[in-house]
């Protein structure tokens, strides 16, 4: 059974049609100054989700920014293919995405980080922008910073942040980096911050956004009628370690859905028969 279109609309924390902005982590060039050298691939999966979810509510010109492999001061390039930049690519082909908004921060740092100060530093009560934490807090640090700097700090009280994993706010792959805490202090307490229950729960495949390696729950992307959806599929699977993991969608799934507590199956009623593209 599929949810009517007027069911996927019960928003939350306010959101009406607003501007929206990612930072994901995901590959980079083996960072062998860190403990961890080779990124995170969960996130190969999670974009495409992501958009996939705004692209279903038509929301496609929301989508202000979107950056990926934002490790700062991991060398630049990908550790083999750019698989998040593959992830991008695709969403701007079958959705319809503004390509001009998608930013791979280990080659174009400074454009990302501008970008995001920008739509921050216009932002009011009427124009607030809604930030999904996807990846480390550096990169978001950076931008605030720019904010700041430019004298536009106030707006930072109209940038409501969504978060659920406490690694992405406090992990620092150099000790001269920055966690939530601090971007907070930064921004004077201004910026509005939600975070929902961990998005994970790999123990339990029929539950939130994480099935560890059991693909079977997801095998309704992979037998869809419809090739933007079967892709989706292939980027769940893409994932190096092979693991079902696109769990920072969940935060979209709250924010645009009204439901922190998605699951594959709320997930297939929620896609149904076709993601519809816009015009560019």
């Amino acid at each position: 059974m599929f949810f009517p279109m007027s069911s996927c609309m019960a928003q939350s924390w306010g959101y009406n049609r607003n501007r929206i902005a990612i930072s994901f982590d995901g590959n980079s060039a083996a960072d062998n100054d860190y403990k961890w050298p080779t990124g995170d691939p969960d996130d190969w999966g999670a974009l495409p989700a992501s958009c996939a979810i705004i692209a279903k509510l038509g929301l496609q010109t929301q989508l202000v920014h979107c950056s990926y492999n934002n490790f700062i001061d991991a060398p630049p390039g990908p550790d083999a293919e750019n698989q998040l930049k593959i992830s991008a690519d695709g969403a701007i082909k079958y959705w319809g995405f503004n390509s001009h908004v998608f930013f791979d921060v280990t080659k174009q740092q400074r454009q990302a980080v501008d970008n995001l100060a920008t739509e921050m530093g216009k932002s009011t009560a009427r124009d607030p922008l809604y930030f999904i934490h996807a990846g480390l807090s550096e990169f978001f640090y950076l931008a605030v910073d720019e904010v700041v700097r430019s004298g536009r700090t106030d707006s930072l009280a109209h940038v409501k942040l969504v978060s659920h994993s406490a690694f992405n706010e406090n992990e620092c792959r150099r000790k001269h980096h920055h966690t939530w805490n601090d971007i907070q202090k930064l921004s004077g307490n201004r910026i509005q911050y939600v975070k929902i229950q961990d998005q994970n729960d790999k123990g339990n495949p029929n539950h939130l956004w994480n099935s560890g390696k059991d693909f079977s729950v997801w095998h309704w992307m992979r037998d869809h009628s419809e090739p933007d959806i079967r892709w989706m599929y292939s980027r769940i699977k893409s994932h190096s370690g092979n693991v079902a993991d696109i769990s920072d969608c969940g935060m979209l799934f709250y924010l645009l859905v009204g439901d922190e507590d998605g699951n594959p199956v709320k997930f297939r009623d929620f896609i149904g028969d076709r993601i519809r593209a816009i015009a560019r």
